[in-house]
Formats: structure tokens, sequence, C-alpha cells
């Protein structure tokens, strides 16, 4: 599709962000609002059908796209009330030290080791943006001594923090093929970027051998640009961790695959092994705050195998990037909670013109979560694959408001439940008025039977560090968690943590299903919700790896709502577990 309007060089603008602010807030968006700045929106045809086919499997659900730049600060900014229900996957944060003033600000904020107590008790990782810690942008670069000696202090600092856990990544340079040369226009002895990546990378190794280093951090994807910047890391041994690189240009979700195929052959053409793609930050200023182009971009994630993704920083910091406003949420945030409701597995959505959604399917709760949006009028949601919930269902839709960043939602809108019989496997359900800014959800449960509340949690839908998400067609939702392994720093050591909500306070009973090959006893810590450690073990099981068998029961005293349920080999304030077991899935009764 062509742009309505020129590409967006930059996640984080000044007086120009500033300026589109002030025009966004004048726009009145209804119907066919602005689809990005200065742009109106296509003419959305109706009577479009996006199919749902349950039976397929894409991936396990982690809310790839739950995260954002900036998007926490310390305090109540936002509160963790807030965060709870979006089920956050990983956030791009500010180095210690930050003196970067972003979109206008008058003082630093969101230091990532002073945020990160916060993010953890989310259930979220981050990545560290090294050059964030100059105060303006294009960065004020001074000089290599002036950079050498912040980045050992900058590293420094994390190695010494040695309770944090989230640390998943160092980014060396944001959009460095758009402001690079910009940056170090003053100094005639900075170099090359390439130069620059591979310098830093081993003045980083200097001091911190086991944290993750990402990059490139590219503005935009570029073939080329890409190439080079992996042939010099692979000839000077500095390859990154994590590829990263942004989607910020209008409608620019329709580009993740494609991007994402071409990043691949490279990797294949150089004899490089695929490593896990972060699109660190995505969306224009003017589509940030539309709930369907929220729905756009975590449906072209999940297709797309991306590991995860943040919301642009254009305006306010601490708000998860326009989903909350005054610390309540907007019509964008309740897409991104129900998207942060999907459990199990995502499933296949094969989308129609402008209308595309993602879904996933909880076989322990059968219950199937669509998440839509993007087209206007008439349209139709059909879901195959359904025979596993009985001959009819119970399909709730809601809807979200179409206004932005700085009016608030209180709930989203209820629209209709209607039974549904389903034939041949089969619903068809039509939504009628549908507004192409607006996000729609289809929820669907059997009309007996449901269970209240979420009482099964994967593993491998859990906020898994330092461990693997493993398949086996013997695990429960087809996937497990594995290679939890424990070495006393905070920066390597495995655990899982579980996000759960029951609806009330009392002790519970939780049966943890695990495989355990050793054949002895492996033990693990449990904690939840910020206390003290207890020792969970595990008889060894007769079916080999990854086939979890084994099964125990502990008791955990919960709170009413949102708790936070960690089983690690190794852990701060842990002096670690033994053996190895690997785990499927928490059951709390």
């Amino acid at each position: 599709m062509t742009h309505l309007r020129p590409p967006v060089r930059s996640g984080r603008r000044r007086a120009r962000s500033r300026r589109i602010a002030a025009v966004l807030a004048a726009l009145a968006v209804t119907g066919t609002a602005a689809f990005g700045f200065g742009a109106t929106a296509p003419a959305f045809a109706a009577g479009n059908t996006l199919t749902v086919n349950v039976g397929t499997t894409v991936r396990p659900v982690t809310h790839v796209a739950a995260g954002g730049l900036y998007g926490v600060d310390t305090g109540s900014t936002p509160p963790l009330s807030q965060l709870y229900p979006l089920h956050v996957n990983t956030f791009t944060q500010p180095p210690p030290g930050t003196q970067q003033l972003g979109n206008g600000a008058t003082s630093p904020c969101c230091d990532g080791l002073q945020v990160a107590g916060k993010i953890t008790a989310a259930g979220g990782q981050q990545y560290l943006r090294l050059p964030d810690v100059f105060s303006t942008f294009p960065y004020n670069w001074v000089s290599w001594a002036d950079w050498e000696s912040k980045i050992k202090t900058m590293i420094t600092a994390r190695v010494n923090a040695t309770s944090t856990t989230n640390i998943s990544g160092y980014e060396i340079w944001n959009e460095p093929d758009a402001n690079w040369t910009t940056s170090t226009k003053n100094d005639p002895n900075a170099g090359s970027y390439l130069d620059m990546w591979t310098r830093t990378y081993r003045d980083i190794r200097a001091v911190d051998t086991l944290t993750p280093i990402i990059g490139p951090g590219a503005s935009v994807y570029d073939h080329d640009f890409m190439l080079a910047f992996l042939t010099n890391a692979k000839n000077t041994n500095t390859l990154p961790s994590v590829a990263v690189w942004h989607e910020l240009q209008d409608f620019s979700y329709q580009n993740v695959q494609a991007h994402v195929t071409d990043y691949r052959a490279i990797e294949d053409s150089l004899g490089l092994p695929h490593i896990p793609i972060s699109i660190n930050e995505y969306a224009s200023p003017g589509q940030v705050d539309q709930p369907s182009i929220g729905v756009h971009y975590m449906a072209s994630f999940e297709r797309a195998g991306i590991a995860n993704a943040e919301r642009a920083y254009w305006y306010e910091a601490g708000t998860m990037d326009g989903l909350l406003y005054n610390n309540l949420p907007t019509a964008s945030y309740w897409a991104y909670k129900w998207y942060g409701d999907q459990s199990g597995n995502v499933v296949q959505t094969v989308p129609q013109s402008y209308l595309d959604g993602v879904a996933s399917y909880d076989a322990s709760r059968k219950q199937v979560n669509v998440v839509f949006g993007g087209d206007s009028g008439s349209n139709t949601i059909k879901v195959n694959g359904l025979s596993g919930l009985g001959s009819q269902v119970s399909v709730q839709l809601s809807s979200t408001n179409t206004t932005g960043r700085m009016t608030n939602q209180a709930a989203p809108n209820a629209v209709s439940t209607t039974t549904y019989t389903v034939v041949n496997g089969s619903i068809t359900v039509p939504v009628s008025n549908m507004d192409a800014v607006a996000a729609y959800q289809l929820l669907i449960t059997p009309t007996t039977g449901a269970t209240s509340y979420q009482q099964t949690y994967e593993a491998e839908n859990a906020t898994v560090v330092n461990a693997a998400r493993l398949s086996s067609s013997t695990a429960s939702n087809g996937g497990y968690v594995g290679r939890i392994d424990n070495s006393g720093d905070a920066r390597t050591d495995s655990f899982v943590d579980f996000l759960v909500n029951v609806p009330t306070a009392k002790a519970y009973t939780m049966t943890i299903k695990y495989a355990n090959a050793t054949g002895a006893t492996a033990t693990q810590g449990l904690a939840y919700n910020g206390g003290g450690f207890s020792t969970v073990s595990y008889p060894p099981t007769t079916s080999g790896w990854g086939n979890p068998t084994g099964s125990v029961d502990v008791t955990v005293q919960l709170q009413a709502g949102y708790n936070m349920i960690r089983l690690a080999k190794g852990s701060p304030n842990y002096a670690g577990g033994t053996g190895y077991a690997e785990l499927d899935s928490i059951r709390l009764q």
C-alpha cells in the first residue's frame, strides 16, 4: 500500500512531537477517522470476513506486542494494577544515569534499574537503550573517551544491581541509520557506525560477559543496511543476541512479514543461526492511539514470529505509550487488555481487506478469544474448529471507543451476548456498524460447564527467564519449559513467573505438572508476591524428558486478584535448586 504520509524516522521527536500532539488533539476521531497524522483513512469496504481456525496453532500465547518504549516510570506511573491485566512482555527503557529529556520532558525519567522491580512484578523484561544516557536526540556525542567512560559506568551499574533479573539486553545505539553521523558531526574521530558497534560491543564485554547485546535498532528495515551490519558483526565476532529494528511508518504492520523473511534470508546467506527478533518501536504518531492499529500489529507480530515488540514513545512517558491517561484506561487499553486475557495458544486468523485480528484457544477453559478490527460497516467473523466446545456456544461481543490517548474509557462497550449453534464445528458471527478505528472482541465459551476463572496456567505462556519454551505432543497445550538452571548470578539464573488471577483470598492447592528424567529427586524454589522461598521437590519420572507425567501438590496462600508465583532453579534470595525438572503447567484449586 502507498503510505499516506512520508515515513516517520524516529520514535522520539522533540518539538515536532509536541506539534503532532496538538494537531491530533484537534482531530475528531469518528467513523473513518484520521489514519496517520495529516491523512484520512482509506475507503473501507464492508462485507469482509475474518476467518479463525481454532485447530491450527500458530505459537504459544506470550503477548508479544504488550510492551512499550519508556512505558513505565517509577512510583505509580503507571500503577501495577493497570499493568497486570496487560500481561506485559518486554520494555525498552533508558539506562542508569539517563539524562534523556524525551518529548519535551523537563527532567529525565524511567531509569531501567529504578523501574526494574515494578516491571518484574508485572511479569515483564526490559532492554536498556544505552545512548539515552545523552540528554538530546539526535544524541550529543562528545568523544570516544566520553562515550567509553559512560559505557563503563552504565554497565558496571547493571552488574552491581545483583537483585535485578529482568535486563534482557543492552541496545548499543538507537536508529544509527538515521542519526549516527548527525550525532557525531562535531567529532571527526568518531568513525563509522559499524566501527562504533564493534568497539562498544567489546567495551561492554570487558565489564559484563553475560548480558545479551541487541542491535542494530534501525529506524526502518533496509536490506543493504542489515546485510552490512550482520556481515561486520560476523567478521568481528560481535553478533547481537537479538535483532532489533523499528516499524514506525503508517500501515507498516503490512510489511512485518516481508521484513522478517528478508532478515532470515540474510542470516541464512551468512551461515548464521536464527536469533529472536524484537520490534522495539512500532506505530506512527497518528496511529499509535487507534485501537484497531494496535490489533493489526498484534496480528502481524504473532504471525511473523516476533519475540517481543514495544509501542513507540511519541508523547508522555510512563503511560504505556498512551494506553493510560491519568493512570486510567484509554480506548486502546481495552484492546490490549483483551489481548492480555488470551491464554493457551495463538491460533490461525485469515484476514480479508483491512479486517484482521489475533485469536487464542485455551483448551483448559474451552475458551476462544478473538480480538479484531480494522474495517467499517457490516462484516463477519467465521470461527472453525469449535467441536470441542459442544453443540452450542455463548458468544460475547464487545467494542472499544475510538477516542485517543487523552480520553479515558472506564470499561469496554458490551455489544451483545448471543447463543450460537455449532454446525460442522463452525459458527458465523455478523458484526454490524463496525468502526474502522475501534477494536472488538469475541469471547466464545460453552453454554454450560465453562470455568468461572482461569485455573490452569501453562508454563510456556508465563514469563520465562533464562530457560527455553519447548514443544511436545505429550505436554498439555503442546508446550513446556525446559533448560531451567542456576548459576548464582541474577543475569543468568533460570525461573518461570506465573501471573495468576484468582477470585478470592484463600489457601489454594497448586498442582505442578513436570518431568524429571535424572533418576533422582530435583528441587526448585517457590515464592509468590515477593515473599520468601520454600522448596518444591520433584520425584523422578520414568517417561523421559519432554514428557511431563509427574505432578506434585503444594499450598499457596493467595490474595484476591493478581498474584505472581515464581518457580526458580536460581533467583535472588534463593540459594538454588538441585537436579533438573521441566515445567509443564500449574493448576490452582
